[in-house]
């Protein structure tokens, strides 16, 4: 179970970056907008108890049972990874610049080219619309692939994202799961 950091460590995770759960050749490679302070400061990717992420994954049918964000690295031994678009740690993603996302965009599309996901699942449609340049983007299935993966865009998990609720997420991972199980 994760613990919950102090308020000097909270603060001391700004400008951190985390590392990826990344392998070659996985089924999905999940892109979060960037982490936050409370993930910074632990070290493990969606550990704000708030956010929606581990539950989406599990409701989506992508885990057995719901992860706690200490097993993220078992996500490997499932085809799964996780990744960010922005690596470095904010208290909220209106901190970051549009030249940061499509930075991150360019530097997400070169490490999808390394590993060969077979899929990119971006869990934020903002974030997605502004480092690929597809302001008319929408969440679900994306025409085209980034250097060789298919796309799919997610409804970005945050607590703050109030009008996807915990069963609505759950369904929008689930189509993804679908079509993934379904090649």
């Amino acid at each position: 179970m994760t613990t919950k950091p102090t308020k000097d460590e909270l603060a001391a995770a700004y400008g951190k970056t985390l590392d990826d759960v990344l392998a070659p050749d996985l089924d999905v490679l999940f892109c979060g907008i960037n982490p936050g302070l409370y993930s910074g400061a632990l070290g493990l990717h969606f550990a704000r108890p708030g956010n929606r992420f581990w539950p989406a994954l599990y409701r989506g049918g992508f885990t057995p049972r719901l992860f706690d964000p200490t097993e993220q690295d078992e996500l490997l031994g499932l085809g799964l990874g996780i990744t960010n678009v922005v690596a470095r740690t904010t208290a909220r993603a209106d901190e970051l610049t549009p030249d940061e996302f499509r930075e991150g965009g360019r530097l997400l599309t070169a490490r999808v080219a390394e590993y060969r996901p077979r899929w990119l699942a971006v869990v934020g449609i903002t974030a997605f619309r502004t480092a690929f340049g597809l302001p008319k983007a929408k969440i679900g299935p994306q025409d085209g692939d980034i250097a060789g993966a298919r796309v799919w865009v997610l409804p970005n998990p945050s607590g703050l994202n109030a009008h996807w609720t915990p069963a609505a997420l759950g369904d929008e991972f689930g189509r993804l799961r679908a079509e993934v199980h379904s090649e």
